[in-house]
């Protein structure tokens, strides 16, 4: 494995970039972004500790608790009523005793976030927080504990803006994220286990991972820097100390790091937090479709080059695809002048587009192609996202 190294040279920097719309209630908020791709030159680095050290104050700690229902009631714990158990833990009837358990008891999560804004916002996961009563933010090297509000959430892509009343904080620089390529050296930080913030290496795996029935909205990129419970909503860093992703999930069957972990693009990540600032909530573009790939052997009923196209196997009626006239059978091959790939990327597409807005389509109908003006809808809010039991949340829960 090559091994990217801490390289000098001249980059061009675009030290704020306003996100948010104008409004009389919403702030605007201005972030650090640099557009230029990483320095690619292969050397040997000694030391990524200056890396470490620009980026390390970004990012912080996340405690979230939340009162849930006990399944049992409150009555006896099953497995302390169990005859051969009582040998050892004997038969308590009091009500302080560890085999009754009241109706709620509260449960507590941690993970990570990464400071975007001097005046306190914080990009994490959805997961860490939904549902939360009280949301709590450690920054590292500071004994203080602030209490954060819940800007907004995206359960679609599994993403949080939160706020704590704090000034002149440290804010992470933000890649580009389209420009990241297989084989970058990166740097995952977080808070594993709660032992702490914890820097680990590797490099991008892959880049637009999706399909892995993580999030409705799936654009990951793939890297086997050690992720491991805790790390959720932590940063993934280039060699230059830029944000390219949150960290997100891990594929494992241990529970723990094995080498496969993805992280929400920073390019994505930001696109949703400037609709959380703007509105509260994420609005999305609904074409009203159900697609899929165009595999090989639908290839023969569709002659679509390899590459191109997503088949639509229904349209929702009174939908825009629908009010287009667009047909079960359809392959559309292009979205706004560009080629669809595949589902996955059609869906991407028309979710980052705004409602309201007219869009063209490319579309092979019985082997000749057709152009389609449509106006996007909003999509409605009963959507619901896919789940695997192969892919874990890595947020730890006590």
């Amino acid at each position: 494995m090559s091994i990217v190294g801490l390289l000098l040279g001249v980059t061009s920097w675009r030290w704020s970039w306003p996100i948010g719309f104008p409004s009389s209630d919403r702030e605007v908020v201005t972030l650090r972004l640099n557009e230029s791709p990483v320095t690619r030159q292969v050397g040997l680095s000694a030391s990524f500790a200056p890396v470490v050290g620009k980026v390390a104050s970004s990012v912080v700690y996340v405690y979230s608790t939340r009162m849930v229902k006990n399944p049992f009631g409150a009555g006896l714990r099953p497995l302390l009523d169990d005859p051969w158990l009582k040998r050892f833990f004997g038969d308590h009837p009091d009500e302080d005793s560890p085999r009754h358990e009241p109706r709620m008891h509260k449960q507590q999560s941690l993970g990570s976030g990464v400071i975007v804004s001097k005046d306190g916002h914080i990009l994490t996961n959805n997961h860490i927080v939904e549902g939360a009563d009280e949301v709590k933010i450690g920054l590292l090297g500071d004994q203080r504990e602030f209490v954060a509000k819940v800007v907004g959430r995206d359960a679609k892509t599994d993403l949080a803006v939160l706020k704590i009343d704090a000034g002149d904080l440290p804010p992470v620089t933000l890649a580009e994220s389209g420009k990241v390529a297989v084989g970058d050296v990166v740097l995952a930080i977080g808070n594993p286990f709660g032992i702490g913030q914890t820097v680990t290496m590797g490099i991008v795996s892959a880049t637009q991972r999706g399909g892995m029935g993580i999030e409705e909205y799936e654009d990951f990129i793939q890297t086997d820097a050690a992720i491991n419970p805790g790390n959720s909503g932590g940063a993934l860093v280039d060699t230059e100390g830029r944000l390219v992703g949150i960290c997100t999930a891990i594929l494992s069957r241990s529970g723990a790091n094995q080498g496969v972990g993805f992280a929400v693009p920073a390019d994505l990540a930001r696109g949703v937090m400037k609709q959380i600032l703007a509105r509260g909530h994420v609005v999305r573009g609904y074409l009203g479709v159900s697609i899929q790939d165009v595999t090989p052997e639908l290839r023969k009923d569709f002659p679509v080059p390899e590459g191109h196209g997503a088949l639509v196997g229904g349209v929702a009626e009174g939908s825009a695809a629908d009010l287009a006239g667009l047909k079960n059978g359809d392959v559309i091959v292009a979205f706004k002048g560009e080629i669809v790939a595949d589902s996955r990327t059609l869906k991407l597409r028309v979710g980052e587009t705004s409602p309201g807005e007219k869009v063209e389509l490319k579309v092979l109908r019985d082997g000749q192609e057709k152009s389609f003006n449509i106006t996007l809808q909003e999509m409605p809010d009963h959507t619901a996202s896919g789940e695997s039991n192969r892919v874990e949340h890595e947020a730890e829960n006590s």
